[in-house]
């Protein structure tokens, strides 16, 4: 279906990519993962036609057809979502079109045999193709695809250019769902997406019948998901068959044999080398060491192979602080609407957080999450009810509001530095290495970063203060798999108390042990990790 052949691309004169290959076949669900900057989008870009590459090709089978979703939503702006979904399938509206002029034409009363014997034939075609097309059902099926990416009914015929950019980037993946194509390549999917979205899309995903090509930063996603891993490192495009649990698995052996391999290779040019030089200087031994300087020049040379480098996070020594982290009496938030009226956001909330406890805050988007947070972190008022923080409770914040707290101005390093004025050049240097800054990537404006690379900024600084409790909303946001990783070890390692929003099922999985849930105006609390909530919900 899709054939890239010895690509090779450059960008400012330096390879992202020699000589890569691969094949994406007819019904098969792929991953490509890499770290950032590795390539990936590129590849996109090339198999959709939007770029070329430098040396290779890259070849679709005749009549594919192919629907791709990017992180860009274009310029929507004049119809209705549901309108713009429905126009996201072209071929079906232009082949409604054209049904609706032989009809016209058909009701022509001069109209001679012949030409309607040929308009019949053409009708005849086109509403077979639009049939299979799912034409009939088009206006049913992008009411489905819309409310399962979160857009409730009562907001299908508002105007798309009244929703706000995440809200849009959901029409313009619903424009690409609704297509129904031979293969839908997705950049990052998941993104904007919360937790019932996602495994709605992934469902749909599991039941399409085309081919998948995509990048996600969603572990499970990816993992319910692909039968084949592309990964595009260091130059390199290697294929591997199985799930991304398997990638790894299948990887770090591959490393462990390269390794080995390296090393025995080593050992016997070493061995060689000094045979070479022992006996060069000998007339009796001088075919042997010609033949065997010709030997060595014939060897093909094993590259060692590298991954990319971790650094673990330091986390620094916390003070204890009281067993009751905060106690929550009939606690309520409600904001004032434009108009003046009152929209309830939560209420009636009683509980008490306890030291150490790893608290999952989940609940649709919209439903108060980032309220409650606001409200316990002392950044908004409540409406009703008190929050009490415990003696000896220092909290640390992270949320769309830390964000835009950065100085855009600043460079990496100088952001860094006013928040830990006792750090050396040194241990900040070193720290940011452990966020993935590297090299003159330190010196780097604020305000030509992406959202993945200011969140680590802020969290590579409230990761080394001494916060008995961190409130993080949101903060796997933006974040590749790499930084994922590294942010969910040292949470692990963590000692304080945790709260924490993330639409990441294993992230959640992995280090929450209750859960307090937002849902239509009121806050559950489930005792228990994750895992149990998921099961008593079911």
């Amino acid at each position: 279906m899709i054939n890239v052949s010895n690509v090779s691309r450059f960008m400012g004169g330096v390879p992202l990519y020699t000589e890569a290959s691969f094949q994406v076949y007819a019904g098969e669900k792929v991953g490509l993962v890499g770290p950032n900057g590795a390539g990936k989008t590129t590849f996109f870009r090339m198999i959709v036609g939007e770029d070329k590459p430098d040396a290779g090709s890259v070849s679709i089978q005749n009549n594919t057809r192919i629907a791709y979703f990017s992180q860009s939503t274009g310029d929507m702006k004049g119809r209705s979502a549901l309108e713009e979904v429905m126009a996201g399938n072209a071929r079906v509206a232009e082949l409604a079109a054209h049904l609706s002029i032989y009809e016209e034409k058909l009701c022509d009363p001069n109209l001679y045999p012949e030409e309607m014997e040929t308009i019949l034939e053409k009708m005849g075609d086109d509403q077979t193709e639009f049939e299979s097309r799912g034409g009939f059902d088009i206006e049913s099926e992008a009411q489905t695809i819309l409310t399962g990416l979160g857009i409730s009914p009562d907001e299908h015929k508002k105007p798309v250019e009244d929703f706000s950019s995440g809200w849009k980037m959901r029409i313009a993946l619903a424009k690409v769902l609704i297509v129904k194509p031979d293969c839908i390549i997705m950049d990052e999917p998941t993104n904007y997406l919360d937790m019932e979205t996602i495994i709605w899309l992934e469902e749909w995903l599991r039941n399409f019948e085309g081919a998948v090509l995509m990048t996600t930063h969603d572990r499970d996603f990816m993992n319910r998901l692909v039968k084949k891993v592309i990964e595009v490192a260091n130059g390199v495009v290697t294929t591997y068959g199985g799930n991304y649990d398997f990638y790894e698995r299948e990887k770090e052996i591959r490393l462990d044999q390269n390794e080995a391999s390296f090393n025995r290779q080593q050992s016997m040019f070493k061995k060689e080398e000094e045979f070479i030089a022992r006996f060069k200087a000998r007339a009796s031994h001088a075919a042997q060491v010609q033949s065997r300087i010709k030997k060595l020049d014939k060897i093909e040379r094993v590259e060692l192979a590298t991954d990319e480098a971790t650094i673990e996070i330091v986390l620094p020594e916390i003070p204890r602080g009281g067993n009751d982290v905060a106690i929550i009496k009939d606690l309520g938030k409600t904001w004032k609407n434009s108009d003046g009226s009152d929209k309830p956001v939560f209420a009636g909330l009683n509980a008490t957080v306890m030291r150490q406890n790893r608290i999952a805050v989940v609940g649709v988007n919209g439903a108060g999450k980032s309220t409650f947070l606001k409200v316990l972190c002392g950044l908004t008022e409540p409406t009703t009810g008190e929050v009490a923080i415990g003696p000896s409770i220092s909290i640390g914040y992270f949320g769309q509001y830390s964000l835009e707290k950065l100085d855009p101005e600043a460079t990496i390093v100088e952001e860094l530095q006013s928040h830990l004025p006792q750090a050396n050049d040194g241990t900040i240097r070193n720290l940011l290495a452990a966020f993935l800054f590297r090299g003159d990537e330190v010196f780097k404006k604020i305000k030509y970063l992406s959202g993945g690379e200011r969140t680590r900024v802020i969290l590579s600084w409230l990761l080394t203060t001494p916060y008995n409790c961190l409130v993080l909303d949101e903060p796997t946001n933006h974040l590749d798999l790499k930084s994922r990783e590294i942010l969910l070890d040292a949470l692990k390692r963590y000692e304080g108390t945790l709260l924490l929003v993330s639409h990441d099922r294993f992230f959640l999985r992995e280090i929450t042990n209750r859960v307090f849930e937002v849902d239509h105006g009121q806050i559950k609390v489930f005792e228990g990790d994750y895992m149990k909530y998921l099961a008593e919900k079911r």
